[in-house]
């Protein structure tokens, strides 16, 4: 990674949230099959239909400010993906599943928050207000969706704990 303005940090970076979005789209719809509760399942189909949203603004934010995305891979979010196969493969479908479910997607929504907020700052020292909006919309829905899991494993703790 050679950068050396903030114009290409902040395309770098924009770069990075994308890959990690489109990885985030294939991988909900395999965490929603997998969750043995409906509210779950459904958080997760909820967040896919906002995922293709966001990725859909990415879009946005480029065509407005006439910049090119890099071809790259979000590491940070395969290694978070591939946790979460592995939680699927190696904990029993159930409350204990869900919670290690909620708790990876937490780690995702987390690495977004991250993300859009420094993508936010970078936008606005670079003057981009046009685009500025489109990016704090998805980082005001990662920040909910954030909040909706912790809803979600609150509720499903109860539930754990009267079936053990």
């Amino acid at each position: 990674m050679s950068v050396k303005t903030m114009e290409e940090l902040f395309v770098h970076e924009l770069s990075d949230i994308y890959s990690a979005e489109k990885q985030m789209s294939k991988a909900l719809p395999r965490l929603a099959k997998n969750s043995e509760s409906e509210k779950l399942a459904a958080a997760f189909e909820t967040h896919l239909e906002e995922t293709l949203g966001q990725i859909e603004r990415i879009d946005q934010v480029v065509q407005i400010l006439g910049i090119k995305l890099k071809r790259m891979k979000c590491v940070a979010m395969e290694g978070l993906v591939e946790e979460s196969k592995e939680t699927i493969e190696e904990v029993e479908a159930g409350p204990v599943r869900d919670a290690a479910l909620i708790g990876g997607a937490q780690k995702a929504e987390h690495y977004e928050i991250a993300a859009y907020g420094t993508i936010c700052a970078l936008a606005r020292q670079l003057g981009y207000n046009d685009a500025l909006p489109l990016l704090e919309a998805t980082l005001k829905e990662e920040k909910a969706t954030d909040e909706k899991l912790t809803m979600i494993a609150e509720g499903g703790g109860q539930k754990a704990r009267r079936a053990a």
